[in-house]
């Protein structure tokens, strides 16, 4: 299968690569083309730009930074998609993602989303976690495909439910990293040694594996080993806020939050990992 991926960044690098390593040829376009030389290397063609990739290839994945990205990246020049299939793995939200459907079918092509949860390093290994928004039919279709790039691929209705499920889960990611942030400044207020905290948190039913994993960069203030960027997890904060607001739920808890990562965007941790909270939060004295 010959495999378009569009948008090869921090986590769409690896899962292009994760693909090539599955045997899969890949046409790849970046907006920036530093970002497709390792690709390159790997056997994969860099296409000029975004045209050149689609007409060359009948499956196209899109991993790009928002929906205005995707937007410019799919229809900004002529393209037929007539015999193609876009699988968009991008975070957005689920109106947007039925546009792009509707969009998509109108051109002849078909259309699924798949947006994942996990990390840089389950990108590489292939062990990310699908949220499809699809027909049943088209997931019968893709699942096999997609167990290339994931483990437990989890089809959450139409398009538009895997998108909705992706923000439930990032919304989890800001509140819980932040309640942790706070916890770990207390605790060393108080001049706890933090291994002994967490040897209680560990076994209890409050604890989640990415404390674990963001702690180091807390205790070192080290936050420029980007996992995921804080301006992509604001990006994503104010898309679950709109979402939020438009089915009437509450974003007290929400908009706090918010304003802390807006305030490390101002303090230059735009392209920091998430685990900055810490620092924002917490700033040194």
């Amino acid at each position: 299968m010959k495999v378009a991926f569009l948008g090869t960044g921090l986590m769409g690098g690896l899962m292009a690569q994760r693909l090539i390593n599955k045997n899969f040829s890949l046409v790849v376009w970046n907006r920036t083309i530093e970002k497709t030389e390792k690709l390159k290397s790997l056997g994969a063609k860099v296409a000029a730009n975004p045209k050149e990739a689609i007409n060359e290839c009948k499956t196209i994945i899109t991993m790009l930074s928002d929906y205005n990205a995707i937007i410019e990246v799919l229809f900004k020049d002529e393209i037929s998609f007539t015999g193609k299939t876009v699988i968009q793995m991008s975070t957005i939200s689920p109106g947007e993602s039925i546009l792009l459907k509707e969009r998509v079918e109108y051109l002849g092509g078909e259309y699924l989303e798949a947006p994942v949860l996990a990390g840089v390093a389950q990108a590489g290994e292939g062990k990310l976690l699908p949220m499809v928004g699809s027909t049943v039919e088209q997931f019968e279709k893709w699942k096999p495909f997609l167990n290339n790039l994931g483990v437990t691929i989890q089809h959450m209705g139409e398009v538009g439910k895997g998108s909705a499920a992706k923000l439930a889960c990032n919304q989890l990611i800001a509140t819980m990293l932040t309640s942790f942030a706070m916890s770990v400044g207390y605790i060393r207020e108080n001049n706890i040694d933090v291994e002994k905290f967490m040897t209680i948190l560990r076994p209890s039913s409050y604890y989640a594996s990415a404390f674990d994993k963001k702690l180091p960069n807390m205790i070192n203030r080290d936050f420029l080993d980007t996992n995921f960027p804080l301006k992509h997890l604001l990006k994503d904060l104010n898309l679950v806020i709109s979402e939020f607001e438009s089915k009437g739920l509450s974003t007290k808890v929400l908009e706090p939050i918010k304003r802390i990562l807006m305030e490390g965007i101002r303090k230059n941790f735009s392209e920091a990992d998430y685990s900055a909270l810490y620092g924002i939060i917490h700033p040194e004295k």
